[in-house]
């Protein structure tokens, strides 16, 4: 399975985060905009066809990806 790239999942995430806040508290057509390309991007890298399973596919990879950096000590 191709994986993508830790630091762009981050970045999807983060940002479709921040996009969701601000349209909770009253964001512009501007930012509901912005949000439904955020989150269409992220669906596109997990493979998943709504925002919280993107969310959830991408946390659950970036967990993954610190696990394989921080292999356990003995």
């Amino acid at each position: 399975m191709l994986r993508t790239n830790p630091s762009l999942l981050r970045e999807l995430v983060e940002r479709c985060e921040t996009l969701r806040r601000r349209l909770a508290s009253g964001g512009s057509p501007e930012i509901r905009c912005q949000l439904e390309d955020a989150s269409y991007t992220l669906c596109v890298v997990t493979g998943t066809r709504q925002l919280e399973a993107a969310l959830h596919v991408a946390r659950q990879q970036l967990a993954d990806a610190l696990h394989r950096e921080q292999p356990l000590r003995h």
